[in-house]
């Protein structure tokens, strides 16, 4: 059954791998042409949604951003419950290889970042755009070299869900905004209302649906980004099913919104965040300190933190190289881990967005010439070695 699930969000993920990229480069076309204010007035139409004294009230491109991402969360969160209950999470050994790979990662390409912006105080909050990992782009590249061992793609699929574990902690640590107490609280009720079901053994999916929109507000409202209440409900959606041979409501959930969230919201997503408007740059803009330590930190940092933490792994014993995969694939799934895409632009956008020092556009840039550095390099690696026969040496 998990085989048959796996394969089935491979493709899934595949599939909405090369559909960003047709978005981003949309995005890159339009806010360069002459419908380029037509793109910026679309993305800052005002949306607002009054209750009483409830009032919510955001540019559409936040409404992209906090909103419709932390539908993307709340599928993290079930995914990685399902991971650690039924799936490579449950078995701790399985763990340790993707675990420590995703800890370099993270680490490495924040040093490489650190070492280019550490005497600007304003640059050093970008710090974490070059630890994520994009799940949907580097599948979908693994997807097109075809023949690569199912290992190899559970290894690179569970480095890039503790990559978005390590981007959650992360953005809930370092990137919240004054916090409102009021709303804290009531956020706090609405965590104990989601335990509350959990202890009454509440098997449907709705009832923690209806407190989660209700967290997720308050969330918004409290200063700490809204996408964390996406993950915290999908952590309570129950594995349980209702009745004997029917499935459980987290399998149902997921099935029902990986289409959407794969072909639509992060497409969308790209469309919204990647229109980078290149007036006025040139190559020399991207060996500023802030360009240069996100592409450097997704180039060198990823593929050196994620290999030497998987070498260092299976050479002292503490993990096992994936069956039927050689050293050199694991080196190609590393470059794929600096393809940050969509994650390194949400970060980008909380690390920069009340800044005001310009770095909207150099940033953003960088990210998108990283991640495509990362996604060829990545690609022709992997289809050069994938047709040897695997080895462990």
């Amino acid at each position: 059954m998990f085989k048959n699930t796996f394969e089935s969000f491979f493709r899934l993920e595949s599939a909405g791998g090369i559909l960003l990229l047709v978005a981003a480069g949309m995005a890159m076309v339009l806010s360069n042409s002459a419908l380029g204010p037509v793109y910026d007035a679309l993305l800052n139409v005002p949306i607002q949604i009054r209750v009483g004294p409830l009032n919510i009230n955001k540019p559409l491109f936040l409404w992209v951003n906090d909103g419709l991402m932390a539908l993307f969360f709340f599928t993290i969160g079930m995914e990685v419950k399902r991971e650690v209950m039924v799936g490579e999470l449950s078995d701790i050994r399985q763990i340790i290889l993707p675990g420590m790979a995703g800890l370099g990662g993270i680490i490495l390409p924040a040093i490489v970042y650190f070492v280019l912006n550490a005497d600007n105080e304003v640059a050093m909050q970008g710090w974490a755009i070059p630890t994520a990992t994009d799940i949907a782009f580097a599948l979908g590249i693994l997807a097109l070299v075809g023949n690569v061992p199912t290992a190899l793609k559970l290894f690179l699929m569970t480095l890039a869900i503790i990559d978005d574990l390590g981007a959650i902690l992360i953005i809930a640590a370092f990137y919240t905004t004054d916090l409102s107490i009021g709303s804290l609280i009531v956020a706090l009720l609405a965590v104990w209302g989601l335990v509350w079901l959990k202890l009454r053994k509440t098997t449907r999916a709705l009832p923690f649906v209806l407190v989660g929109i209700v967290l997720w507000v308050a969330v918004l409202k409290s200063g700490v980004h809204a996408t964390i209440a996406g993950v915290i409900v999908g952590l309570f959606i129950p594995m349980t099913a209702e009745s004997a041979g029917q499935e459980p409501a987290l399998e149902r959930l997921l099935h029902a919104l990986h289409p959407w969230i794969a072909f639509a919201i992060l497409p969308l997503f790209a469309f919204a965040n990647a229109g980078v408007d290149l007036t006025g740059m040139s190559p020399a803009s991207l060996a500023e300190p802030v360009p240069l330590g996100i592409m450097l930190g997704l180039i060198v940092g990823k593929q050196l933190g994620v290999f030497g933490a998987a070498w260092l792994c299976i050479r002292t014993g503490i993990a096992q190289l994936p069956s039927n995969t050689s050293m050199a694939q694991m080196y190609g799934a590393a470059i794929l881990a600096g393809v940050g895409f969509t994650m390194s632009l949400f970060i980008s956008s909380l690390a920069f967005e009340q800044t005001g020092q310009g770095f909207g556009q150099s940033d953003r840039l960088a990210i998108i010439v990283g991640s495509l550095v990362c996604g060829t390099l990545g690609y022709l690696v992997l289809k050069i070695v994938t047709h040897r026969a695997p080895t462990r040496d």
